[in-house]
């Protein structure tokens, strides 16, 4: 059995949540997030309310496995198309800052 705590969706959540993220809300935006969010945690709380004793525990949604697509390459661009956005780049490659040290 779960059991959810219900939480309170304020500005103070909607303002950690913005600044985890890295992303910046204008005030509409941030009454919109807050809607949407008290609307997703009621209905996780309305799941709570079905009996699913008699339910077996699933592992997987399918019976499904390992279904997969054949691979096939769609839609290049070119070099210089894929290059002109990076911050850092030479004629061919992305530059990025070195993060491993010897």
């Amino acid at each position: 059995m779960f059991i959810f705590v219900t939480m309170e969706v304020n500005d103070k959540l909607i303002n950690k949540l913005a600044v985890l993220s890295r992303l910046r809300f204008n005030e509409d935006e941030k009454q919109t997030i807050k809607k949407d969010l008290e609307q997703m945690i009621h209905f996780v709380s309305k799941l709570q309310e079905v009996d699913t004793d008699e339910v077996p525990p699933l592992l997987h949604i399918s019976q499904n496995v390992n279904c997969m697509r054949t691979d096939i390459a769609e839609g290049t661009i070119s070099r210089q198309e894929a290059l002109k956005n990076a911050a850092l780049h030479d004629d061919m490659y992305f530059k990025v800052p070195k993060i491993i040290k010897k």
